[in-house]
């Protein structure tokens, strides 16, 4: 059924807004760890603030009312996969700049098809064996060559190992979340995740309860903006124009994030990672608009 065209540009606005929400992370963190807070610190209180918020837009306990087995299955799952991609994933901040590590993250549509490929539940075509040519030929670019001004290789490896474990953390998402609304599964592993970084914070120190009035505010935002709001704006999207549009708008973040870079931190990126970041962009299009064509033919 075809939408009116009002809907669809409200979508499309809404889906916009989600990837600038999204592509803010790694702005934030680097603020809120340049302030004096520890990364791990930001990370709890991001996700404890969100699983509150969750919670209460998800229509109160009674959409908590699962199995105990169920429950911790996906408090551990959901919310350790969350942990293991945040932190990880963050973790490149320090060795790479910002932009850089968006754009690497984004290598995870084309991993997906890699994986899925070796499990044989979608076959390798070769759009998809041009699509990840593009996205390693992306990650390339901004790497460089070991000694010509490159990026730091843990970083890269970081940001990468990120984007696999991002690659197989989204069909067991779906996998777990199956008969459960999306605000449900999300609110879990928020509390998962919040419970682990919170394991952590203990294990290295007494629970940190003082921040800068900068960690503070980055707090807030990743929690409400970042978290909530951009989530429940990429569902309302979503939900009315449909998977493919909403990959192929979403494809903004890491650019989002290259603009911010340079306007909040002064990382402004070089002609190589932009050339670098159109490539692994170009990947994630083909994908969906191979998927889209396929489709229409069924």
């Amino acid at each position: 059924m075809d939408r009116p065209p009002r809907a669809v540009l409200s979508a499309t606005l809404l889906v916009l807004f989600s990837a600038c929400c999204f592509g803010s992370i790694a702005i934030l963190i680097t603020l809120g760890t340049r302030s004096g807070a520890r990364l791990i610190d930001l990370l709890l209180w991001r996700y404890a603030v969100a699983a509150v918020l969750l919670a209460a837009v998800s229509g109160g306990m009674r959409a908590f009312r699962l199995g105990p087995s169920r429950t911790v299955k996906l408090l551990v799952l959901t919310g350790g996969g969350q942990a293991a991609i945040a932190f990880v994933t963050l973790s490149a901040l320090k060795y790479i700049p910002a932009a850089s590590l968006t754009f690497l993250f984004y290598t995870y549509p084309a991993w997906v098809a890699a994986i899925s490929a070796v499990r044989r539940t979608e076959r390798l075509t070769t759009v998809r064996v041009i699509a990840l040519l593009l996205s390693l030929s992306g990650v390339a670019f901004m790497v460089g060559v070991p000694g010509a001004g490159g990026l730091n290789p843990t970083g890269v490896a970081l940001a990468l190992l990120g984007a696999l474990i991002y690659a197989a953390y989204i069909p067991m998402m779906g996998h777990l979340g199956g008969d459960l609304s999306p605000a449900v599964t999300s609110t879990y592993a928020s509390v998962g995740a919040a419970a682990i970084f919170l394991a952590a914070s203990l294990a290295a120190g007494p629970l940190n309860l003082h921040f800068t009035p900068v960690a503070l505010v980055c707090i807030a935002l990743l929690a409400v903006v970042c978290t909530v709001f951009a989530f429940i704006a990429f569902l309302r999207g979503l939900a009315v124009i449909g998977p493919v549009r909403t990959a192929i708008i979403s494809t903004i973040e890491p650019f989002w994030t290259a603009l911010l870079a340079g306007a909040v931190l002064g990382q402004v990126p070089g002609p190589r990672t932009f050339v670098g970041g159109v490539l692994i962009a170009s990947a994630v299009i083909v994908l969906q608009l191979a998927h889209a064509r396929g489709s229409k033919r069924g």
